[in-house]
């Protein structure tokens, strides 16, 4: 890019590729692709220990993370509401959906955690903050940023904080790592992930290479690997249907966007030959 006219205007001499992306289905029943942001090295995926810990949610960020080709670290914040025992339930909880990603326990009232976190940001690299409103996004990066970059509210009795962000933005920390903070998304729609799928849920797609059957459903087929495994509880049955769920409504929505192109392109060729016979007509 080049600038011109005491830098308010400039021209674009090229658009490089992007090297990761992050998208979901749009909200709605529109069945589209909605960018989100690109060229993230690493997002950090955010939960309350008390409040918002929701696993199911969890697995739905790291379908969209992996699917982008994003680095996921999950950050479990608010650790001084919940006690040192109940924090490793909750640890616990994650490894047992066979969820493999590092995760950070940290607080921004007692500080506990924050080192950890800043260690992980290096110079150079972009990341993101993914979460629900008022889990404590804002709070972290000013703590990262060692000041008032963003304003924050006060949190409600039950310690949720009270939704601040309310548009993307882009921090440059004084290290030279980019932060882009997001408003918390109320909708983690599944489309066109299915590396993703695979990513996040490893454990069961591995286990489903030696189904007998290679379009096993793992809904009570003979030879079923995955059923074989919850059967000896090597892999927990609430994880499975986490798993099927969001890949049927990942299908769906694959389907209806497949259709939707279809019909569209469809449509565009038509609008073509009418014009191109109005074209014709006005000639002759």
């Amino acid at each position: 890019m080049s600038y011109l006219d005491s830098r308010s205007h400039a021209t674009i001499h090229d658009v490089l590729p992007r090297k990761s992306l992050l998208r979901r289905k749009a909200p709605g029943r529109d069945i589209e692709f909605q960018m989100i942001a690109a060229n993230i090295d690493v997002a950090f995926v955010i939960q309350a220990c008390h409040f918002d810990f929701n696993v199911r949610r969890l697995e739905r960020y790291l379908v969209i993370v992996r699917e982008g080709h994003i680095e996921p670290v999950l950050l479990l914040t608010k650790t001084d509401l919940v006690s040192p025992e109940a924090l490793e339930h909750l640890i616990g909880r994650i490894r047992l959906a066979g969820i493999d990603a590092r995760i950070v326990a940290l607080s921004n009232v007692t500080g506990e955690g924050i080192d950890r976190v800043r260690e992980l940001v290096c110079p150079g690299q972009t990341y993101c903050l993914l979460g629900s409103s008022g889990v404590g996004k804002t709070t972290l990066i000013n703590q990262l940023a060692a000041g008032p970059a963003l304003e924050t509210r006060e949190v409600s009795h039950t310690g949720e904080g009270r939704h601040t962000t309310t548009r993307r933005q882009l921090i440059v920390l004084e290290q030279g790592a980019l932060l882009i903070d997001m408003p918390g998304m109320r909708e983690l729609g599944m489309l066109g992930v299915g590396e993703g799928m695979d990513e996040a849920f490893a454990d069961i797609s591995e286990l489903a290479r030696t189904c007998r059957f290679t379009d096993c459903s793992h809904a009570g087929e003979p030879g079923c690997a995955v059923r074989a495994a919850i059967a000896t509880h090597e892999l927990s049955e609430e994880h499975l249907q986490g798993y099927l769920k969001l890949m049927k409504e990942s299908q769906f929505n694959d389907l209806s966007y497949v259709e939707r192109r279809r019909k569209d392109k469809a449509f565009g060729r038509f609008v073509h030959s009418v014009m191109k016979h109005k074209n014709r007509q006005d000639d002759s």
